[in-house]
């Protein structure tokens, strides 16, 4: 990745116009550490938390672990994902990742970590004020419940529902807008902290959408990893043994194109745009359509902390350069459309 590509280019035009005194999305608990002195960072919020930064790193390996996730948030992550949580994660073992021109692809499911053992790092992490939301899932509505109420009572206060993981059946998962409803709805009776459903673009996501929304989802992550497939040319062996979750910035085209569509159609609920985010433009992109933060992941798995500190301060040097707010960012795409 290019400086240029991480920073967001020199100086651009003026897209917005003069900043308008009070359009910030609220002011942020920690100061960003690649700020420069006296600079205003893009502030933002979701899910009740107030974010130092839209950019947000998602679910996965990297935030399996308390020392990763402080550091990230030190990096200057507007907040960081954790690993999904889960019950009863199955077996270790089987988890690969597969690195690809355009991205990775990956086998893996669920922390390994107990339920007791995240419920004290969250504690730990509440009591810091760090702004942390706990991603869980479980078999079952009802254990995702159960699994819900345990991480907020140990001080959670944000979730985001890791119920669309295409890893967790072989063959691959039939999501549906009934299964959505029974697991949000399930999770909507015991707990009143906001809480985002992590979805995957693809068959009738207006309806998983909606079905979410409608039993208690504050917001939605859009999108989950998506089904893809490498094989060796010379072999024919298929890599990982079949078709797992592919990230990276492949799906940055479909998943711009469904929250822009989404957006157009009406949908006012909040939104995290996830898939294929490698610097700050990308970052732009999201926000233009309607993304009211982003996530960002895989690119992360190469030099991670460079990478995000990257990205982070790109994203701010390029929204100071083009002479805007993130309010007025948010969104521009469909008032123009």
């Amino acid at each position: 990745m290019t400086a240029a590509r991480q920073a967001g280019g020199a100086a651009g035009p003026a897209l917005f116009g003069p900043a308008r005194p009070g359009t910030r999305a609220g002011a942020g608990p920690r100061p960003s550490s690649g700020t420069p002195l006296g600079a205003e960072p893009a502030r933002a919020g979701i899910l009740g938390l107030r974010l130092g930064s839209p950019v947000v790193v998602g679910s996965g390996l990297l935030t399996d672990q308390e020392r990763n996730i402080r550091r990230l948030l030190d990096d200057g992550a507007g907040a960081v994902v954790t690993k999904t949580i889960h019950p009863d994660p199955g077996p270790s073992g089987n988890e690969r990742l597969l690195r690809l021109p355009t991205g990775m692809l990956n086998s893996t499911t669920y922390s390994r970590r107990s339920v007791d053992a995240w419920c004290a790092m969250l504690g730990r992490f509440a009591d810091d004020g760090l702004p942390v939301i706990a991603s869980v899932h479980a078999g079952s509505p009802d254990e995702l419940a159960d699994l819900a109420e345990r991480v907020t009572a140990a001080g959670s206060g944000a979730l985001e529902l890791g119920i669309s993981c295409l890893n967790e059946d072989e063959g691959g998962l039939e999501d549906t807008p009934e299964r959505v409803a029974a697991y949000t709805e399930a999770v909507g009776r015991r707990v009143s902290v906001p809480f985002s459903v992590k979805l995957a673009i693809g068959e009738r996501v207006r309806e998983r959408v909606d079905a979410a929304v409608s039993c208690g989802a504050r917001a939605i992550t859009l999108s989950d990893t998506v089904s893809g497939l490498a094989v060796d040319a010379d072999t024919g062996e298929v890599r990982l043994g079949g078709a797992f979750g592919y990230s990276g910035p492949g799906i940055k085209p479909l998943v711009l194109a469904e929250i822009y569509g989404l957006r157009r159609a009406g949908l006012t609920v909040p939104l995290m745009a996830s898939g294929g985010v490698e610097g700050a433009t990308d970052v732009a992109e999201y926000l233009s359509v309607g993304a009211d933060a982003v996530q960002v992941y895989t690119a992360l798995h190469r030099d991670m902390h460079t990478t995000l500190r990257g990205i982070r301060q790109g994203f701010d040097d390029w929204l100071a350069s083009h002479g805007g707010s993130l309010t007025d960012l948010v969104g521009r795409s469909i008032t123009r459309a």
